[in-house]
């Protein structure tokens, strides 16, 4: 029972990493198998086969390691090698901190782990031997997963392709970019003469992905996968990445097909990510020049925060870089506080005006030809706020340290439907309707809405957690087995509805990746998702949920945030000051805010409660 309390606990942490998609069973012995042999621009590499049949290989390098005078530097082309390489294992993680999805010993969590030597990718495909691997029109379709983890934590050994690979006839990539502050840093110091605009974008990154599908483009033919038909596809910050994909043009032509889970079209500015934060035009809490004065005063060159600033505006701009390369990874990691599962608060991407627009996404997608326009999936689940305040005790208590009650369900559920509507609203809806103008019936919405969890001593983890962020990630690989501990989450009770739903969302989402449209999936006999209609009373998205609860149906609702501010002034089931702080978190950022509604709003109105007072996530 401890053991399973402890996964729970895990489970509250993930914060849109999803579910490692290995294996709970005893680790196998992976030998070489020269059916595998693949001949790719750097050299030849051997795989081995999975136990279900499926050829992978793993930890391929698809850029030079982002070292020494490489750092904070667009990644270049990988180095070929002589002979056959074995790639047997995943490489290593990029940069992090430790934490329970890193797989690393306990007494880590929260310590610096990783390397900057980091940018490897993954393949799964369908077992072809070296002479009999398809060609031409036979080649199979390639689904490219970009790892969530708030661009802080993660790597691509979290999830396996080998049941997409087997049951649809695909192939199936996931890889390793750069994270944290070593993945998107934009400071003045970093653009010397050498540096090309990539360098100086600060989006490092983002240049990872589109590298990695750099390499896919000109190397996935080896393995049989079509270089013509590529579907890109992420969750939370994965799903934000791949909205950039949409937005740079340096990734024009390189997929062909995108599906955004979870994700976010908000994207930093330049001032945001390397602005003092006391500037007229404040900049982040860790934004480059912040952890400048961070380093400064570690290194006692500085007393205090003021200090450092004035001591890093005394020094020339060859004296910073030379300070902030002569710094190894966790040094430079150490200067931030985790958060849960090890995740940091840090200004990512940027609208650098290079690798990614200066102009903000919404006005991007307003014009067809401004943006990489392709056949786009776009989604959230029914409860995404919920995994966030499962963890907070403001709506939790915990008792003996590992059993979770809920203070005030009727207050946790209000909470909860408000913010996962905003992201729905924010993360979806709004982005579809936008692109439905843009480029027509090519875009595709969804909610999922499973939450047949057990109870576990007492609390209902349905209702805990619900449909909660991440949770379609093991519905779209269809695979449940984790070595994390969670499988008390999958019973024998919920297996045949969450196994009939998770066989019809991996069908939509591979037919996806064939057609460009997700259709009636690869079998042709689901329920058909219809594309996004803009027009009054026009099918909108498509809900996923078991045979036992209403089933796979096609909804005509949607959701706004001019919607949910009309809902939020006549709400009555909230305190002032907790009504004032929903209006701040949905709108404090927004178009949609207003001072005079602001101030009075609800019984009250909140001129006692200052909107700072709300700040964060």
């Amino acid at each position: 029972m401890k053991k399973i309390i402890l996964a729970i606990a895990a489970l509250l942490i993930v914060i849109g990493i999803g579910y490692r998609c290995l294996t709970t069973e005893e680790p196998r012995e992976v030998v070489a198998d020269t059916a595998t042999e693949r001949t790719i621009e750097s050299g030849s590499i051997i795989g081995f086969k999975e136990d279900n049949g499926m050829h992978a290989w793993l930890g391929i390098p698809y850029a030079k390691p982002p070292v020494g005078k490489l750092r904070w530097k667009a990644p270049l082309p990988g180095d070929a090698w002589e002979g056959d390489r074995k790639t047997l294992n995943f490489g290593s993680i990029c940069t992090q901190f430790g934490g329970q999805l890193s797989h690393v010993p306990k007494k880590l969590y929260g310590e610096p782990i990783g390397s900057e030597n980091c940018l490897f990718l993954n393949i799964w495909a369908p077992p072809y031997s070296p002479w009999n691997v398809p060609k031409g029109a036979d080649r199979l379709p390639v689904m490219v997963w970009i790892h969530g983890g708030g661009n802080s934590i993660g790597h691509s050994g979290n999830f396996s392709g080998k049941v997409l690979a087997e049951k649809y006839n695909v192939i199936v990539i996931t890889f390793n970019y750069r994270l944290g502050p070593f993945g998107w840093f934009s400071h003045p110091a970093l653009r010397g003469e050498d540096a090309s605009p990539e360098d100086r974008s600060g989006n490092y990154g983002t240049l990872d992905i589109i590298q990695a599908l750099t390499w896919v483009k000109k190397n996935i033919a080896a393995f049989g996968g079509n270089p013509n038909n590529l579907t890109v596809f992420g969750e939370s910050a994965g799903a934000r990445n791949t909205v950039t994909m949409l937005l740079s043009p340096k990734a024009r032509g390189l997929f062909h097909r995108a599906i955004v889970q979870s994700g976010s079209a908000r994207i930093t500015t330049v001032a945001q990510a390397e602005h003092y934060r006391d500037d007229p035009l404040p900049g982040h809490d860790f934004s480059s020049k912040e952890i400048v004065n961070r380093l400064l005063v570690a290194d006692a060159l500085a007393p205090d925060r003021d200090a450092a600033r004035k001591h890093q505006e005394e020094m020339s701009v060859e004296e910073i870089a030379k300070y902030l390369r002569g710094k190894d990874n966790y040094t430079i990691l150490s200067v931030f506080k985790p958060g849960a599962a090890g995740m940091i608060s840090f200004p990512n991407p940027i609208r650098d005006g290079a690798v990614l627009p200066v102009k903000d996404a919404m006005d991007i997608f307003k014009t067809k030809r401004n943006y990489n326009a392709v056949p786009v999936i776009i989604g959230t689940t029914r409860d995404e706020y919920k995994l966030f305040m499962a963890q907070d005790p403001e709506y939790v208590k915990s008792y003996f340290k590992f059993v979770i009650r809920i203070k005030d369900r009727k207050l946790y559920d209000l909470v909860a439907r408000y913010r996962s509507d905003a992201w729905k609203a924010t993360g979806a809806d709004e982005i579809a309707a936008l692109l439905r103008k843009t480029q027509g019936p090519s875009v595709y919405v969804y909610r999922f809405d499973w939450d047949e969890e057990p109870s576990i001593l007492g609390t209902d983890i349905s209702v805990l957690l619900g449909a909660a962020h991440s949770m379609e990630i093991p519905f779209v690989f269809n695979y449940f087995v984790s070595d994390l501990g969670l499988d008390f989450l999958y019973t024998d009770d919920n297996y045949p509805g969450r196994k009939a739903l998770a066989d019809s969302m991996s069908s939509y989402w591979t037919e996806f990746a064939y057609s460009g449209s997700p259709g009636r999936g690869r079998s042709g006999n689901e329920r058909e998702w219809k594309a996004w209609d803009n027009s009054p009373g026009g099918a909108k998205c498509i809900i996923f949920d078991t045979p036992q609860d209403r089933g796979i149906r096609m909804s005509k609702e949607s959701v706004t945030l001019a919607d949910l501010k009309k809902r939020l002034l006549g709400e009555t089931g909230f305190s002032q000051e907790k009504h004032c702080e929903i209006y701040v978190k949905l709108f404090g950022d927004t178009g949609e805010w207003s001072d005079e509604e602001y101030k009075n709003l609800g019984r009250e109105g909140c001129r006692e409660y200052p909107a700072e007072r709300f700040k964060g996530f």
